[in-house]
């Protein structure tokens, strides 16, 4: 695979985003509190690589724990499209976009993209948690 420019959005469609993704270079999945509840999948990119098309007045934001994510979802239908944050470790800063959110992404390239898993559970982020099944 080779960067590719999709585009997603929120289910009822008033959060748009576009975004330059390269799937081969991996995905994630983690078993923290949160992503764990919304069954998060998402891919990292950096902010220069995301553009929110529309709908920034329908974003509401939560934050927890070390308040360095931004967990962004749409006021109207309660999806999260995207996140973004800063987290050194993982080269500054980032935008988180949900795969379930993208449009145009085909089952054949989801299928294709690697997944790393974090033991965000157990604040063991570099390391795959011992069960990932369920993730």
């Amino acid at each position: 695979m080779a960067e590719k420019t999709y585009h997603g959005s929120c289910h009822c469609g008033s959060v748009k985003i576009k975004a330059q993704i390269d799937l081969s270079k991996g995905t994630g999945r983690c078993n923290c509190t949160y992503c764990h509840k919304v069954r998060n999948w998402s891919v990292i990119v950096k902010p220069e690589a995301f553009e929110l098309v529309s709908g920034a007045e329908s974003l509401s934001d939560y934050q927890f724990g070390t308040f360095s994510g931004h967990h962004l979802f749409c006021k109207t239908c309660g999806c999260r499209p995207f996140g973004k944050g800063y987290v050194e470790e993982i080269g500054g800063d980032y935008v988180s976009i949900a795969l379930s959110c993208l449009e145009d992404v085909q089952p054949e390239e989801l299928i294709a993209a690697p997944i790393t898993y974090f033991d965000g559970l157990n604040n063991n982020w570099w390391n795959k948690p011992a069960e990932v099944r369920h993730l």
